[in-house]
């Protein structure tokens, strides 16, 4: 038997209801109120019969006491006996009390509501809808791109669930962003490691889900475990896109998401880009073109009219699109050998503007003979290379450039970073030293004697904050470019930065690349985000087993300084194992936003280059 008391029970029983919430205290309100209109007309009725009379009895005595409970101010056109205006008397005073706490507990549940929505708890209602998961500086790249993607489509919704207040998510988008068109922005505030914070999401309804590396200390361990929560979801989730901080971690990764995720290793990635841009001026802005929705996309396009014909054949077959190569049964191949027969199930892989607007061309022009320029290939020497600074991503830097260069290159690593040096095994072509060195240091800088470089990478420090890290670049830039002038040396700059915002302050320093390692990334999750086949593409383009993008000199293929059709490059480019997929005009690198960039160009208009343009081609090396 219980040793509680019926007035310890009553108190409990009372205190869960009242835990109930608003709609509980608007109930005792209401049963008290009844109470009090009740116990006021019994006494009106009791003490003041004459009164009740007068007000017509029960029904009218009952209304009036309603009255002054719910208006406290009707007691002042009152007329009766003392008893009787005592008692509507006491009818106010407890309306007044009654009311007060009435306005009170509506106001409190009306706020608790309002800030409710406003920490974004309510769940997406939705269809076809990308969602993002997670917070980053690639968030903003993300979003930016899936809006000129989706600005053809009807009523595009991009949802971001993320443990940050909804407003501040919703500025911060606002201010990086900027105008999203037709597309709406739905924010939720929750942890994407969470399955009930996923259930917000409407993700069996999803197009398509993007994972954010978050910034945080282990961030792919957050990773991994968002694509635990998502593969031990009821019902499934749409196909994942996800990026991956470390190369360590993708086997894990890999293991967590299952099949149907497609995983970016942002490591090896910008690493590989760094590489390519430190041998091949513009490198990164070529990818970047590639990648960007603001121009040329790629697509995988069947085309029964090729079936049986030639990929040499193909390359002259779209007047309004440029053919990069072949998706088989067995994957993607870029720059295939140019007798390769194209299947009936095969797909090419084509630069255009919009699917919508490729365009069989009407008639192949054939090559102008005249222009074509035989330059044999030359035998690649060995070369210098300086790296001033140190990072993570340093040891993988240089193992990639390993596999680039010929044997007898040597790599000079010059920094003050503890950890210079470390983690470089097996290396094959490349001889390693290592030097103690301020980048940021003039006379430092000088002592290396730069000119004897062919190529210059410039990494950012991470053991600083992003923003001072990019600060102590942007100097290092400086002086080196400073010590170019004045001492006429030549070689090239590429350099590694963190905000996409600083690349306008490092345009001063006319780097010949800049990579913006976050933009990247960005612009790569959102192509795979809008179409995850394109995976093997990118996949081959950042591969140095692969053709690769490459901008060569203009010289080599055609003569300059009179007019020459595309189709004359492509040509020139298909004699030597190659694919040309547009140029650059040396006039107009330091143009933004395609710096001198053409890709996919119009194949109608003659064009007209000057010594020191590019012919941008894929290539094995």
């Amino acid at each position: 038997m219980s040793n509680h008391s019926v007035k310890e029970r009553m108190s409990y029983w009372f205190d869960n209801t009242m835990a109930k919430g608003t709609t509980a205290l608007i109930g005792w309100l209401a049963l008290v109120s009844l109470a009090l209109v009740v116990v006021v007309s019994v006494l009106t009725i009791w003490l003041t019969p004459g009164e009740a009379l007068r007000h017509d009895g029960w029904p009218g005595v009952l209304w009036l006491s309603l009255m002054h409970a719910l208006s406290p101010g009707k007691i002042s056109g009152d007329a009766g006996t003392a008893p009787f205006l005592a008692i509507m008397l006491g009818a106010s005073l407890g309306g007044i009390f009654i009311v007060s706490i009435l306005v009170g507990v509506l106001s409190t549940g009306l706020r608790s509501k309002i800030e409710e929505l406003r920490k974004g708890r309510s769940r997406v209602i939705e269809s076809g809808h990308t969602v993002i998961l997670g917070w980053s500086e690639q968030l903003f790249t993300i979003v930016s791109e899936l809006v000129k993607a989706q600005a053809s489509q009807r009523g595009p919704v991009i949802a971001i669930l993320a443990d940050r207040d909804k407003p501040a998510m919703e500025d911060a988008i606002r201010a990086r962003v900027g105008d999203t068109g037709g597309t709406r922005l739905v924010c939720r505030t929750g942890r994407p490691t969470e399955p009930a914070d996923l259930a917000l999401m409407s993700l069996n309804t999803a197009r398509t889900v993007v994972v954010l590396s978050p910034e945080q200390d282990d961030p792919d361990a957050q990773v991994i475990k968002t694509l635990l929560a998502l593969a031990k979801r009821p019902g499934g989730h749409p196909p994942v896109v996800a990026a991956i901080a470390s190369s360590r971690t993708m086997p894990a990764a890999r293991l967590a998401g299952g099949p149907g995720v497609h995983l970016v290793d942002s490591d090896d990635i910008a690493a590989r880009l760094i590489v390519q841009s430190s041998r091949q001026s513009g490198m990164s802005v070529i990818c970047m073109d590639l990648l960007n929705f603001d121009g040329n996309e790629i697509y995988l396009r069947r085309d029964p009219a090729l079936a049986g014909r030639s990929y040499a054949e193909a390359l002259g077959a779209y007047a309004t699109a440029t053919v990069l190569g072949l998706r088989t049964p067995k994957g993607v191949t870029l720059n295939p050998p140019p007798d390769t027969l194209i299947g009936a199930s095969d797909e090419l892989v084509v630069l255009a503007q919009d699917d919508s607007l490729i365009r069989a061309a009407s008639g192949t022009a054939p090559a102008d003979e005249r222009h074509i320029v035989s330059t044999p290939v030359r035998e690649p020497a060995p070369e210098r290379t300086l790296m001033l600074g140190w990072n993570d991503r340093a040891a993988r830097i240089i193992r990639h450039l390993d596999g680039y260069v010929t044997p007898g290159s040597v790599l000079d690593v010059a920094g003050d970073h503890p950890g210079a040096g470390r983690g470089l095994t097996d290396l094959r072509n490349l001889t390693v030293n290592v030097k103690d060195c301020d980048g940021t240091d003039r006379y430092a800088l000088e002592s290396l004697g730069v000119g004897v470089y062919q190529h210059v990478i410039v990494l950012s420090d991470d053991r600083f904050d992003p923003r001072h890290a990019d600060t102590r670049t942007l100097m290092t830039l400086l002086q080196l470019r400073d010590i170019q002038a004045t001492l006429g040396e030549t070689y090239s700059i590429v350099s590694e930065m963190h905000d996409e915002n600083n690349r306008s302050l490092a345009e001063v320093t006319e780097a010949d690349d800049i990579v913006i390692s976050d933009t990247v990334i960005g612009l790569l999750l959102a192509q795979l985000a809008e179409n995850a086949h394109l995976a093997e593409v990118f996949g081959q383009l950042f591969d140095s087993a692969g053709a690769e993008a490459y901008p060569r000199p203009v010289e080599n293929y055609v003569t300059t300084g009179g007019p020459v059709a595309f189709q004359t490059i492509v040509e020139s480019a298909l004699r030597r194992g190659e694919t040309a997929i547009g140029y650059r005009v040396a006039a107009e690198v330091g143009e933004p936003p395609h710096y001198g960039v053409v890709l996919n160009p119009d194949r109608s208009r003659p064009l007209t280059f000057a010594p020191g343009d590019s012919v941008i081609v894929l290539a094995e090396r």
